[in-house]
């Protein structure tokens, strides 16, 4: 008997150059900060003092470059590249897209600065004095510039980059990916795993930073539905627990099933807290500093973004604009490679219009539902209480604005409810993306290695807690995203040359297109011919007899003449999918590429003579890049190789005036073509 061999039990995909380093720079922090939390808590504050000194400037014009950078790209007429082959289609539908993009976003962002922020700009504006109408609109417009554009720019170019380099070009799903313009093969060497390393610091730092505001403000709505439960490091130790647990089981579970569910209750618990606050509330005025609010912020958006407060120096822009585009950047390779994994199929523009417009818009109304209705509270209601509720602690202020309203313990405990679910998406979504960057890019890893990280970022979250709370949060997220701020920037650069150079072989192979039309050979009768093709549509057993036979001979004779040249010629056909495959390997890049491949369509209402299968059948043509959409079927052998010449012809062309300029693997695409659906 043949023995059988058994899979092991233990197995690994990790990428050592990089999970070592990351992993032991993590665990230098969690012993060092264990070991004396009072001597880091100061360094926290004098690392947060320092950055916020010397660095701010650069925090800001970086921010400002990637959100320029991003929408001239999706106006540019690069929007229209696909991330991924010209004939991918998006796997998610758009609800499903927001739900997770939204969940991993900053969902509990929203939860905890809603009110707080507002508010404490209400009671401690950066400029002129407190309390006042004019405190209050500058209140709004902060709160909306720290959490509009810029903050999605900032997501969106690192998902843009790194599904661009993936999908379109097959490069690993991974930060190093995006310097390929720029270092060629050496992003497989110590400078793309120095990359991959800082990226996975920035998430852990960045995740940490956002369970540790999670628990605080889980210990709050805690305490506050049930007094007994103290507010206390001890109770958040303990839910820093739960919620790692809770990750951890969904982690296992994957990315369908964990996170797009999970996705899905948080945003339906995001709306029903939403409406339900909307209609309680000031509903006429909450519509009207939504609007008002949303003029003066792309208004005054310039002077905003360059705003430094140089003459009026002070730690406010530290503890707020800086803390939170820093804590965005630190998340960035997390969220970024998180949105880029689930918008495999969409073009550029349609990305970046997602990205950017659906959530910032939705962001800016929650804020007026709940920031603009505590401020009515507090100048129209008289309820100037919550400002000191808040100044005392701020996890605490959505479950007081609560207070003014009916349903007050059932609202507080829906959203004890939804931090955590945000908690436990946001955990789950890191730890597979962190996962992957210690593998290589690699998507299938062992759930072993997903727990570990999940663990990881809880017990960091738990450190940073022990050594100071929220400023210790604040520093590691601004001091994480530092390094990464400039690996951003590079990446950009990377991306506007490969962009270039794209756009230049769509227009050479455009130019160097040459008429090819069914039935060129036919004489008179060529019209007729033509006519019946238009309006037949053919069986499945008719299109594969036509590619095994005809297309298949087509390319023997292509392939045998090239022989005669140095070009190395190779056709294959693949039974089990309708493929015929043409390749023309070129040793100084990319081969050239020439598939005829069987495909599956709905048969049109209009057809004559309608058939009982209601599907007809192409044979379409699919390059390099992705499917062209035009059909074979009925071509003539010599339009067959003429088609085949055109397409090598403007592959030459393109490569004659950008020697050597894709030189990147596009093998990952054979097997997408393989399995690409209608």
């Amino acid at each position: 008997m043949a023995e059988v061999e058994s899979k092991p039990k233990w197995h690994s995909a990790i990428l050592i150059p990089v999970f070592a380093p990351a992993v032991v720079v993590i665990a230098l922090f969690v012993i060092g900060t264990l070991f004396n939390p009072e001597r880091a808590g100061d360094l926290f504050s004098d690392v947060l003092a320092w950055i916020t000194a010397d660095f701010g400037w650069f925090y800001m014009l970086a921010v400002a470059i990637f959100l320029v950078f991003i929408v001239i790209i999706a106006l540019s007429k690069w929007g229209r590249i696909k991330l991924g082959p010209d004939h991918a289609d998006p796997e998610y539908s758009f609800p499903a897209w927001f739900a997770m993009l939204f969940s991993a976003g900053y969902g509990i962002a929203l939860l905890f600065f809603g009110v707080a922020e507002p508010v404490l700009h209400y009671a401690s504006p950066p400029v002129g004095a407190a309390e006042t109408v004019d405190a209050a609109k500058q209140a709004m417009q902060i709160a909306y510039f720290h959490w509009g554009f810029h903050i999605w720019a900032i997501y969106g170019l690192v998902g843009l980059v790194l599904a661009y380099f993936s999908f379109r070009h097959g490069l690993p799903l991974s930060m190093r990916s995006t310097l390929y313009p720029l270092i060629g093969e050496k992003i497989h060497g110590p400078m793309g795993h120095a990359v991959d390393t800082f990226a996975i610091l920035g998430t852990m730092f960045g995740i940490a930073t956002t369970l540790g505001l999670s628990v605080i403000q889980i210990n709050a709505g805690l305490n506050y539905l049930w007094p007994a439960i103290p507010v206390g490091t001890a109770v958040q130790l303990i839910a820093i627990v739960v919620i790692t647990l809770l990750a951890i089981v969904s982690v296992v579970a994957g990315l369908d099933k964990g996170v797009k569910r999970l996705s899905f209750v948080n945003m339906a618990l995001v709306l029903i807290i939403l409406t339900f606050v909307f209609v309680a509330g000031p509903t006429v005025h909450i519509l009207e500093t939504y609007l008002q609010n949303t003029g003066s912020y792309l208004s005054n958006i310039v002077e905003r973004t360059f705003n430094l407060q140089a003459y009026s120096r002070s730690d406010w822009i530290g503890n707020w604009t800086l803390f939170i585009f820093g804590w965005t950047i630190a998340w960035a390779p997390f969220v970024g490679l998180f949105i880029a994994k689930i918008s495999r199929g969409r073009t550029i523009r349609q990305f970046v219009l997602g990205v950017m417009l659906v959530p910032t818009f939705f962001t800016f109304f929650w804020f007026a539902v709940f920031g603009d209705t505590a401020l009515h509270m507090i100048m129209n209601d008289g309820y100037t209480a919550l400002i000191g509720e808040v100044q005392n602690n701020e996890a605490i202020a959505l479950f007081k604005l609560y207070e003014q309203l009916p349903l007050t313990n059932i609202l507080s405990f829906l959203t004890v409810i939804l931090i955590v679910t945000f908690f436990v998406t946001s955990s789950d979504s890191g730890s597979l993306v962190i996962d992957s960057l210690a593998s290589g890019g690699n998507p299938n890893t062992p759930v072993w290695q997903r727990v570990f990280w999940a663990s990881s970022e809880g017990i960091v979250a738990a450190v940073l807690l022990l050594a100071g709370g929220l400023g210790a949060l604040q520093t590691a997220s601004i001091a994480s995203a530092l390094p990464f701020a400039v690996i951003i920037l590079i990446a950009a650069i990377g991306m506007w040359r490969a962009l270039v150079i794209e756009g230049h072989q769509y227009s050479s192979l455009k130019s160097a297109m040459r008429t090819h039309r069914r039935g060129i050979d036919a004489g008179p009768a060529y019209w007729k011919k033509r006519l019946a093709g238009v309006i037949e549509f053919p069986e499945k057993g008719e299109v594969e007899a036509f590619i095994k036979e005809r297309v298949i001979r087509c390319l023997d004779d292509v392939a045998t003449e090239m022989k005669e040249t140095e070009w190395e010629s190779q056709v294959s056909y693949e039974d089990e999918n309708g493929r015929a495959i043409l390749t023309l390997k070129n040793s100084e890049g990319a081969d050239f590429f020439y598939e005829v491949r069987l495909r599956e369509y709905q048969r049109p209402q209009f057809t004559v003579n309608p058939r009982n299968d209601d599907s007809y059948y192409r044979a379409e043509v699919f390059l390099r890049q992705g499917g062209q959409a035009y059909d074979l079927y009925g071509y003539e052998s010599s339009d067959i190789i003429n088609d085949v010449i055109n397409q090598f012809e403007n592959y030459l062309h393109f490569m004659h005036i950008f020697p050597n300029s894709l030189p990147w693997d596009l093998s990952k695409h054979d097997d997408e073509l393989k399995s690409a659906s209608d």
